[in-house]
């Protein structure tokens, strides 16, 4: 069962006061016993997400995916967009797993599958249903709206009538960013897979902290993580050797070369302060004292295959200085820096273990605030050349990318090369994969201290290639769960004024999209969306709503997909055309306007039939959605049908009669050069003014035409001739979408898509084709500027069930 429940393999990868009250909410029903609780928003989304994220895709040949997907494999037939909860269990030599969420109507559906069965058990005063497909099985049961199921019997009955969870596991799950698809919580003390995320196996996860929360962001190109870990009470744990320092601001990346495996920098604001925890955490009977580090604000480590430097970095180097009086003894110069030998080579290990596990640190030189030792000449001549070469890991640009995300100053840092990163994957998976992680150059790990535990943040990226200049970049492949149905569509995020992409796949479910390529939520809908969505503010607070309609509903959702009542509407009758959405006076008092055949409804935004509004129906059925247009101070409704072109004012009393019998295309009525222009179905342009005066223009076309204009530039597609203004560009034949205009950045743009030959074409207001066009898609596009940056973006279909993103350079 792949892409189901695959961010269980992250969990075991990278991070691995009761009451006996009733439980009421979702959370009541979680057990304390529980080594790993992931809370799911939109179960259907983060499984498309998951499928499409590159570090997660390339596990997917791991034996621990295959054996937790085989046990999961029952939930794969949940159906929500609830809230839901997934708990792991190690239970002796087992894997078991619970869920808890919501009741609806059409949750969990195996009736039609072969090989099943579904039987009522009895225990106690419980009666439980046991689901079965082939062998594996679910045991749940009902209680208050609530669906709680296990992997096993016992499991499910320690889930009703266990105490409550952990108050201080609830705070720390209840923390997560309310509209973040995904989080984990990870309890230590039950959980024992996990090794370390380090590339220094003695910094365990065991000893690290008792228990790991983070929000988790599935991009296609990037997992990114960000939360807390804490100590529970009783304990005291790596992380609390933090506690009364303050964090400083990381500088080893400008010491370590750019080609080294990797480092990890520790910060301080007071050393005796960190030196004192350090030794309570270890229970070191003697302590080692030394003056070397009481000048220094961050310690570290450089990796570089199995040699090590240890790198201190001093506010004053002339003090470190003096600490090393005795060490004076020369054994080169090399580009100008004088290398000494060291005679405490155990030194780091006895005063810094387990953060330093190195015990040759023989060898020292000082380049600048930094004191490096090592017992290597050649790594330490390598950190020299880079620091004066400006070839180290600051310099890079995937470490910027990495840094842009992360804060200034932390407590501990690490930062590890793709080879690395394929290392504490295969120990924490316990497996010898041949990964091909060398994409993934921007991968770090951050901890930042806070009074008593630490906020962690941990990016696993790909590395961003430069943008050649006039280059067009495909930015983003996304795969969704079934064949795509329409034409992608950009729609504004509210929130943060960038495009977001909305599709509908065909089995009905609609998805949103960030720019970035990650799938924010999935719905299913009753039926296939008509024409373009719109949005509104329907309750005039700057937050924007997705208004569309399907064959029997008129919808409006929030931004997380979530109905907004009172919609979706019902009804009996077809909805025959797509919805049209007017504002007049541009106040949001939406006039909403649904078409039934010959009728045309109109409702307000409270979805109720506006009074006065007396247009009784239309003498055929309309072939074109209703529109509106406005000149000057007046408004003009526009019904369009093969025979006649109804221009109605607003509460539907005609106000312009089109002097003139015509037979009507179904391309839209637009405003050109201050009059209603469109087409008729054997290719002539008719305009009529506000008079009904009618006139028509031979503009060469066929039967087979589409029309756009914008007020004052006319666009035409006639067979393979598209006409800009008066300009006209020769395209091969083939089979071509209808164009579009986008009017941005004070330049107008002209896209078609052959379909046939599977080309997106690119017009400047010259029917000049832009450079570097045509590019490879199979639907018309969408554009905009979708992430606020200089660069233009678009949004076209790709294969079947792929949305491609294009970037403009």
């Amino acid at each position: 069962m792949k892409n189901i429940w695959f961010l269980c393999i992250l969990n075991l990868l990278f991070i691995g006061c009761n009451s006996s009250q009733k439980k009421t909410q979702l959370m009541d029903y979680l057990n304390n016993d529980a080594a790993v609780i992931i809370k799911v928003k939109n179960v259907g989304s983060l499984k498309s997400n998951i499928s499409n994220n590159a570090f997660l895709k390339a596990l997917e040949v791991s034996p621990s995916y295959d054996r937790l997907s085989e046990k999961l494999n029952l939930l794969h037939y949940l159906k929500t967009e609830d809230d839901l909860y997934l708990s792991l269990f190690q239970i002796k030599d087992s894997l078991e797993f619970s869920i808890v969420t919501k009741l609806k109507s059409d949750l969990f559906l195996i009736d039609s599958l072969p090989n099943h069965s579904i039987e009522t058990l009895k225990y106690a005063k419980h009666t439980i249903t046991k689901s079965a497909v082939g062998k594996h099985e679910l045991f749940s049961i009902v209680k208050d709206s609530v669906f709680i199921g296990a992997s096993t019997k016992d499991l499910l009955i320690s889930s009703l009538e266990d105490a409550k969870i952990d108050s201080k596991i609830k705070a720390l799950i209840n923390s997560s960013n309310a509209e973040n698809q995904l989080s984990v919580f990870i309890n230590k003390q039950k959980e024992n897979r996990l090794n370390s995320f380090f590339i220094d196996a003695e910094i365990s996860t065991l000893t690290l902290t008792d228990y790991l929360f983070f929000d988790m962001d599935i991009e296609q190109n990037a997992l990114k993580l960000n939360g807390v870990i804490k100590s529970a009470d009783s304990t005291k744990k790596l992380i609390d050797v933090f506690k009364n320092t303050s964090p400083q601001e990381n500088k080893l990346a400008t010491i370590t070369p750019a080609n080294s495996d990797g480092f990890l920098s520790l910060t301080f604001g007071d050393y005796a302060v960190f030196n004192k925890n350090l030794n309570t955490f270890r229970k070191v009977d003697s302590i080692q004292t030394t003056t070397l580090l009481d000048n220094v604000i961050e310690a570290g480590v450089i990796y570089e295959g199995s040699n090590r430097a240890i790198v201190l970095n001093s506010l004053d180097v002339f003090i470190t200085k003096d600490a090393l009086l005795n060490d004076q003894d020369i054994i080169e110069n090399y580009r100008e820096i004088d290398i000494y030998n060291f005679s405490q080579p155990e030194l780091f290990y006895n005063i810094l273990y387990p953060f330093v596990t190195f015990k040759e640190a023989n060898k020292y030189c000082i380049v600048d605030n930094f004191v490096i030792f090592s017992n290597d000449l050649e790594m330490l001549h390598t950190i020299i050349a880079s620091y004066k070469n400006q070839t180290t890991y600051s310099s890079r640009n995937h470490y910027k990318t990495l840094t842009d995300q992360f804060s200034d100053e932390s407590s501990m840092l690490s930062v590890v090369n793709p080879s690395y990163l394929e290392t504490i994957v295969n120990r924490n998976l316990k497996d010898s994969l041949n990964l091909i992680l060398d994409a993934f150059s921007t991968t770090g790990l951050q901890f930042i201290y806070d009074t008593d535990f630490a906020h962690v943040n941990a990016v696993i990226q790909k590395g961003k290639t430069r943008a050649v200049e006039n280059a067009v970049t495909e930015i983003a492949a996304v795969k969704i769960d079934a064949d795509i149905l329409n034409v992608p569509q950009l729609v504004t995020n509210h929130s943060t004024s960038e495009k977001e992409i909305a599709v509908q796949d065909i089995k009905n479910n609609l998805y949103l999209i960030s720019s970035t390529g990650k799938i924010l939520w999935k719905k299913q809908l009753q039926g296939a969306i008509l024409g373009k969505i719109e949005q509104i503010d329907m309750f005039k607070n700057g937050r924007l709503q997705l208004a569309f309609a399907t064959t029997n509903r008129v919808y409006v959702l929030d931004r997380t997909g979530k109905d907004v009542a009172p919609f979706p509407l019902k009804f009996n009758d077809p909805i025959t055309q797509p919805l049209s959405i007017f504002d007049y006076d541009g106040n949001r008092k939406y006039r909403i306007m649904v078409t039934q055949g010959k009728n045309v409804l109109m409702l307000d935004d409270s979805g109720k039939s506006v009074k006065g509004f007396n247009f009784s129906a239309a003498a055929d059925n309309l072939i074109h959605k209703p529109q509106h247009i406005r000149i000057g101070r007046k408004d003009y409704l526009l019904f369009k049908t093969v025979k006649k072109l109804y221009i109605l004012d607003r509460v539907g009393k005609t106000r312009v009669t089109p002097k003139g019998d015509f037979n009507y295309s179904d391309e839209a009525v637009y405003l050109f050069n201050g009059n209603f222009a469109t087409t008729t179905t054997n290719g002539k342009l008719v305009t009529i003014d506000s008079k009904g005066n009618t006139s028509t223009k031979d503009l060469g076309l066929t039967d087979s035409h589409h029309l756009e204009t914008t007020t004052k530039t006319l666009v035409a597609l006639s067979e393979n001739r598209l006409t800009i203004k008066n300009n006209t560009y020769e395209l091969d034949y083939g089979n071509y979408s209808k164009p579009n205009i986008f009017y941005l950045n004070d330049k107008i743009y002209v896209s078609v898509t052959d379909k046939q030959t599977q080309k997106v074409y690119l017009f400047d207001s010259n029917a000049k084709l832009m450079a570097n066009f045509p590019v490879y898609g199979t639907s018309a596009i969408d554009m905009a500027n979708m992430d606020k940056g200089r660069n233009l973006e678009f949004v076209t279909k790709g294969d079947a069930n792929t949305v491609l993103i294009y970037q403009i350079n």
